[in-house]
């Protein structure tokens, strides 16, 4: 039995923890990179240091999300694959993610090189924030191929069955970026650039361990020549569930756009370097029910595709379960502890009385934010792109976006603020709307395939797997 067969006959909830610990302790630990990497620069930079970081993170993130999409749209795919016993489609999808990843990730890197200041400008560099901004782009702009590559890769390796070594692509960038960050803004007082170089190798070495991994590792798939050469259906299959991700994540660089602007113009730099630290904070608080919907994807794709409709709701159901209550924990610790919180990342003590209260306001809907992401993720594991991309794109593009450009304009930055837990408790209510007809569905199919089940030879070989 290979790692991926497991997902059809191993208890749920087992399985859920087999790929959402590895998972989350991956994302804690590049949310505290990304929360070391404030504190350095918000008390050796300063204020405009995390404003610049601010500026800068949307635009990095979505060359990277470029390979994620990618990455999750042929992981899709390699998942029904292994449920349907199909190696060769599997070793298909992975050679097309190789090269859709570095073709479309080096293009994005060029061009960001070419429009550098009008997309700093865009993203809300004015001001004092444009020279950090500036200086911290053009270090890490050129890294981010090998950004992308570890993130298609990181998908990928997780719908093989290995969860560790998908969380140690997490884990390289954010040692290498927690060593070198003393070493290049403390040591060599270096500044935003030391910061910017330290993110950069980090990139480096997570992209050149996951090659290690497809090259040298356990990896199953094969990339034959034959395979490299690219069909039309392969890629509109990895770029209609891929979509969904990419969408999600241009998504939030326009929702970047607008907020930096807004919070420069109701407000000012500080309001900006505010945000920076309520984003790290939302990192941190997030990562486990997003680790836990990174496990639950390659589960759901696999039962999916074999067909166990009662494994693929029980995991829907676990999911949701499971994250809504760690929601529920964290909401509580940064309603009591957000002075604490914020306090941590600078000595600003006009940051520490602003920040705290929209810090809370932010998080108000925190425990709704479980069905939101299951809702998205589980159409994109079964293939269906509509669907997915309509759901990642409810609290962001639908509802987010535009009260923030309303909103403030009856109570100012305030307004600002209360837009997110808004957008949390509408995006989820769709969420939830389209997960209960999808288990409905899930019920019926059970119904009416259980007796096919004791007569066909090909089913019951399936059922095994339970």
């Amino acid at each position: 039995m290979t790692q991926s067969q497991k997902f059809g006959s191993e208890s749920i909830g087992r399985l859920l923890r087999q790929q959402a610990i590895p998972a989350s302790i991956g994302i804690l630990i590049m949310s505290i990179y990304g929360i070391v990497d404030t504190i350095f620069v918000g008390r050796w930079v300063g204020s405009l240091g995390i404003a610049a970081i601010t500026v800068v993170m949307p635009i990095t993130f979505l060359i990277g999300a470029i390979g994620m999409s990618i990455g999750i749209g042929g992981a899709s795919i390699i998942s029904r694959a292994y449920g349907d016993n199909n190696q060769d489609r599997a070793n298909l999808a992975f050679a097309h993610q190789v090269v859709m990843t570095l073709v479309f990730a080096i293009l994005f890197s060029i061009v960001g090189g070419i429009f550098m200041d009008d997309l700093l400008k865009i993203f809300g560099g004015k001001g004092d924030i444009l020279e950090p901004a500036h200086e911290y782009f053009k270090i890490t702009l050129y890294s981010v191929p090998f950004l992308a590559w570890a993130m298609m890769s990181n998908n990928v390796i997780r719908a093989e069955g290995y969860p560790k070594v998908a969380m140690y692509t997490l884990i390289v960038p954010a040692v290498a970026n927690l060593i070198l960050d003393p070493i290049f803004i403390v040591g060599f007082n270096m500044g935003i650039a030391g910061a910017a170089w330290a993110t950069a190798l980090g990139y480096i070495a997570s992209g050149l361990y996951a090659m290690y991994y497809f090259l040298f590792g356990k990896s199953h798939l094969k990339v034959a020549w034959k395979d490299l050469i690219l069909k039309s259906k392969i890629i509109r299959e990895i770029s209609a569930i891929g979509a969904v991700t990419l969408a999600r994540q241009g998504t939030i660089s326009v929702l970047y756009i607008v907020l930096n602007n807004a919070l420069f113009k109701y407000g000012d730099e500080l309001s900006i370097s505010t945000w920076g630290i309520i984003n790290r904070v939302m990192m941190f608080a997030n990562f486990p029910v997003v680790g836990i919907t990174q496990g639950f994807v390659p589960i759901a794709g696999y039962n999916y595709g074999a067909q166990l409709w009662d494994r693929v709701k029980s995991v829907i159901l676990n999911a949701i379960k499971y994250g809504t209550i760690i929601s529920f924990g964290l909401f509580a610790l940064i309603m009591v502890f957000a002075t604490q919180f914020v306090s941590i990342f600078t000595l600003d003590q006009e940051m520490i009385n602003q920040a705290p209260y929209a810090l809370r306001i932010v998080f108000l809907a925190t425990p709704l934010i479980t069905i939101q992401l299951i809702g998205s993720a589980y159409f994109q594991a079964i293939g269906k792109a509509a669907p997915a991309l309509f759901l990642a794109l409810t609290k962001q593009g639908i509802f987010l976006i535009p009260l923030i450009l309303v909103l403030p304009l009856f109570w100012g930055i305030n307004g600002i603020w209360i837009s997110f837990p808004i957008a949390d408790i509408a995006a989820a209510a769709i969420s939830f709307r389209y997960l209960k007809k999808a288990t409905d569905q899930i019920s019926e199919s059970t119904q009416s395939i259980a007796p096919l089940r004791t007569e066909s030879a090909p089913m019951s070989s399936k059922a095994e797997h339970q």
